[in-house]
């Protein structure tokens, strides 16, 4: 894959001059060792009082900044361009100890992994335990990655993709109710899912490079994106996309993970002033191979 630039800008605007409290920002590209990030630029109007950076407790990077001085729009545009070596499908032997489920954990490893195992959402009639259990073979084991891929392909097949103006995530039973929700909303749906199961898994929040010459039906593009990274012995966290039917990092541009998307919200803040100061929030996202035009489209909220 070639290098990639993206590029985010976030436009708050108010009616009348306001004064603004404190704002997180999390939109650096992770580093590991399958995305390097090679270059990165936070610009923000009007410039902060103070600009810090910090690691939260997942290790994602998170930019603090706090302002002294009143605006009618508040601006954040990010740059970064990254090197991403995305992996292969991952493939499990008979010889691993996941590659049928049920399986077990490491002993030295569960305690860190029980946060992502424990279902974090009410299920008070069993419906969203009874929809996981379905993925599994009637008799005998299943293959893990038979649960996982049908996870994965089975939410992009029978649920219908569609931008959301409210803010947060839905609860995953109005996701299964409706059979519709965002790129975030079918994350949390598959994420329940699997910790039903028993399995690890945890949030992430970034980009989707959408290739121009082969867009393999891609939705969510042009916006922030959503999927699901699953742990499994001997294979580590691995991604899967259930709003395209991704497995692997292809295409996806890790940003921050999480136990839940409240934890991976890409920008979050305050201002001070009455509810009918803010008058609207302007984004636009692209992500393109490096040196290719960045225009990118103007959406009124990310997915």
């Amino acid at each position: 894959m070639p290098l990639l630039t993206i590029t985010h800008r976030t436009e708050y605007h108010y009616a009348h001059p306001v004064a603004f409290g404190e704002h997180r920002v999390m939109l650096r590209p992770r580093d590991s060792h399958d995305l390097r990030m090679l270059q990165g630029a936070l610009v923000i109007t009007p410039q902060p009082a103070s600009l810090r950076w910090i690691h939260d407790v997942f290790g994602n990077s998170v930019a603090i900044a706090t302002f002294d001085r009143r605006a009618t729009t508040l601006t954040f545009d990010s740059t970064a361009t990254v090197e991403h070596h995305p992996s292969e499908e991952f493939a499990l032997t008979p010889d691993d100890r996941a590659f049928f489920y049920p399986f077990l954990y490491e002993e030295e490893e569960f305690p860190d992994l029980e946060p992502f195992i424990r279902p974090q959402y009410g299920d008070p009639d069993g419906e969203l335990s009874a929809w996981a259990l379905s993925f599994l073979d009637a008799q005998g084991s299943t293959p893990t990655f038979k649960i996982l891929s049908g996870l994965t392909h089975g939410i992009r097949g029978a649920f219908s993709y569609r931008k959301r103006h409210a803010h947060g995530t839905q609860h995953p039973l109005d996701t299964l109710q409706t059979g519709s929700g965002t790129c975030r909303d079918f994350a949390l749906l598959m994420i329940e899912a699997l910790r039903r199961l028993g399995i690890a898994a945890r949030f992430v929040s970034g980009y989707l490079f959408v290739h121009g010459d082969r867009a393999h039906g891609y939705v969510g593009g042009g916006s922030t994106h959503a999927w699901v990274q699953v742990y499994l012995p001997s294979a580590g966290w691995i991604e899967f996309d259930p709003t395209n039917g991704i497995i692997g990092s292809r295409d996806l541009v890790r940003v921050a993970v999480a136990r839940d998307p409240i934890q991976a919200v890409p920008l979050h803040g305050s201002y001070f002033g009455g509810a009918d100061e803010f008058l609207r929030m302007d984004v636009s996202i692209n992500v393109v191979s490096a040196g290719e035009d960045t225009a990118a489209p103007v959406s009124a909220v990310p997915a």
